[in-house]
């Protein structure tokens, strides 16, 4: 098989019958249920993206010679790092950068996994050659992935091993010859209904001891293994038409709650097997967080730029490019974006090759623009809710466009400066569903959260950053101060 089309994607789905639950009810086809026919329309579509932008988007597989999904690659130099951000540009413009787990966020990851033979073996042999077969039968079948890494909200003072219920987050509860049992819950698999497969990793950020040992491995499974169960929210597609809802009623990825009700997992899809310590290293040991971060700041440049769009078009729409607040606050977005292509440029021109052979981006830039837009994209959203004022809140449906009595008062009463009422409307809808709506909330919540609590992130950052040379710096400034001999231009 090679690079998947959109219907070779919903016949996997279709016929997989994932157990998903939402609302109270058990879905029987996802495709076709309300909370989930246009995410999945969606996903139909970025596969179908692939082969209308083949050149952009497919590369040639190194073991069967198909042509492969571009995320997939194994990048050896600079030049594949920049076609595989151009891939990334091409999924995330579709959906303005609204989609935060298009299938290129993991497949990312398992590359890394994959090529990270060495790093798996310390816990056994075949979770080296199991990581590997896992990335080449991901690539070639171009398998769609959730992924699940953290434990229930429960008691975050306490480890797993010492809640009220140590069987509430999942944990092994046996191992055999077949595989192991995992029984317990995890959160939070976005995409998890409408997805082929699911890969359970640690934490990125969270870290245990060897007390947690029976909650700590890492593996790979069908989405349709028995006693497997995607508990979801609340869908914000509400059903509405695009024009009302022109993201929530395209790409609202969903989240759920994965239930694992004593699931066996096969040694072959088994990566780690209780190891907090390969677990707590996981991402860093592997390159994985790079090659992820790479995508997904690539992905925000992309919600960068569709943002500021949606600012400047409110700000020509209603003609207040005068003001000089305006022009301010539409000002940081620019440079948010300028500064997001900046990491980017020098974390690709800074790439170098790492132990396992990869041609791995720069992390220090990748890191500082995880660590930044999270709290950025918050100051985005304050300013397109501030432009827009109580335009976004006077935003009629097209159906009151289209009624007979009041259309033409709804074409007359919302028009703007530069455009007529009908297309203003669909503007402001567009940035209340960005700003305001739950889905709109959901995409503020979510870039909060991306990569874990923004605090914790810091204090790693701070702990990590090699801060020896700055201090350094004032030692030699303040022992040239104390000698009396020392010269200082204009003395």
């Amino acid at each position: 098989m090679a690079a998947r089309t959109g219907q070779q994607y919903l016949e996997a789905l279709t016929k997989a019958n994932n157990e998903v639950w939402i609302h109270g009810e058990r879905v029987e086809n996802v495709a076709e249920h309300p909370a989930f026919r246009n995410i999945v329309q969606s996903l139909v579509n970025l596969y179908d993206l692939q082969h209308e932008k083949a050149d952009k988007m497919l590369y040639t597989s190194p073991t069967t010679g198909n042509q492969v999904g571009l995320s997939f690659i194994e990048p050896k130099t600079k030049e594949d790092l920049f076609a595989r951000r151009e891939m990334i540009t091409e999924w995330a413009r579709y959906s303005g950068g609204m989609m935060g787990r298009s299938p290129d966020y993991l497949n990312t990851s398992v590359m890394s996994f994959g090529t990270a033979g060495s790093f798996f073996a310390q816990g056994d042999p075949r979770f080296a050659e199991n990581a590997r077969n896992y990335y080449e039968y991901c690539r070639e079948n171009d398998i769609s992935l959730t992924h699940t890494l953290i434990h229930p909200q429960v008691n975050r003072s306490k480890m797993q091993s010492e809640q009220k219920d140590p069987y509430l987050s999942a944990r092994i509860v046996e191992k055999n010859e077949d595989g192991i049992v995992v029984n317990g819950c995890r959160l939070l698999a976005t995409l998890g209904g409408v997805t082929d497969e699911i890969v359970v990793f640690p934490s990125t950020l969270n870290k245990a001891t060897s007390q947690d040992d029976p909650y700590a491995f890492a593996f790979a499974i069908p989405n349709n293994t028995p006693g497997l169960k995607f508990m979801c929210r609340e869908s914000f597609d509400y059903g509405r038409n695009q024009w009302d809802h022109p993201l929530g009623a395209r790409f609202d990825e969903s989240d759920a709650i994965v239930v694992f009700d004593n699931v066996l997992v096969p040694w072959d899809r088994v990566f780690v097997c209780e190891s907090t310590d390969i677990c707590n290293r996981t991402y860093v040991e592997t390159n994985a967080v790079v090659h992820m971060t790479h995508q997904v700041v690539a992905k925000n440049i992309a919600k960068t730029e569709f943002t500021l769009g949606v600012i400047l078009s409110i700000i020509d729409a209603i003609g207040i490019e005068q003001f000089q607040h305006v022009k301010e606050k539409a000002s940081e977005v620019m440079i948010a974006l300028e500064v997001m292509r900046s990491h980017m440029y020098r974390a690709e021109h800074n790439a170098a090759i790492d132990k396992y052979g990869n041609m791995t981006p720069d992390f220090a830039p990748l890191n500082a623009a995880r660590n930044w837009y999270p709290k950025m994209y918050q100051r985005i959203v304050e300013i397109i809710r501030i432009l827009g004022s109580s335009g976004l809140m006077a935003i009629p449906t097209e159906a009151d466009f289209d009624h007979a009595e009041i259309g033409p008062l709804m074409h007359r009463f919302n028009q703007g400066a530069n455009i007529d009422g009908y297309d203003r409307v669909q503007l402001y809808r567009l940035a209340w569903d960005i700003a305001i709506s739950a889905f709109g909330n959901r995409q503020a919540l979510y870039e909060y959260y991306f990569f874990g609590d923004p605090v914790r992130m810091s204090n790693v950052y701070y702990d990590m950053y090699n801060k020896q040379p700055y201090k350094d710096l004032v030692t030699e400034f303040l022992s040239r101060a104390k000698n009396p001999n020392h010269k200082y231009a204009g003395v």
